[in-house]
């Protein structure tokens, strides 16, 4: 038998079964194309960063990591 998983610094452990799932939708970057490149590469940065502060919060992502990447690279034409 497993034993939970206990925090020592009082913020609560997420585990699997407590996470929450975000679906989505997440923001469509193709409107940003029209930008200059490294303005792209900016919003590119400020989409992972937003994604990680969420993920660091536990909530768990229906959209995998890679297929987050390779659609926000797509969308805005890096």
């Amino acid at each position: 038998m497993t034993r939970p998983i206990e925090s020592t610094t009082g913020i609560p452990v997420v585990t699997a079964s407590t996470a929450e799932v975000v679906a989505g939708p997440w923001p469509c970057y193709s409107n940003c194309r029209h930008l200059p490149e490294r303005e792209r590469w900016e919003i590119y940065a400020m989409a992972k960063a937003s994604r990680g502060a969420l993920e660091d919060r536990g909530v768990v992502m229906a959209e995998a990591y890679r297929d987050f990447i390779a659609r926000i690279t797509r969308e805005l034409n890096l």
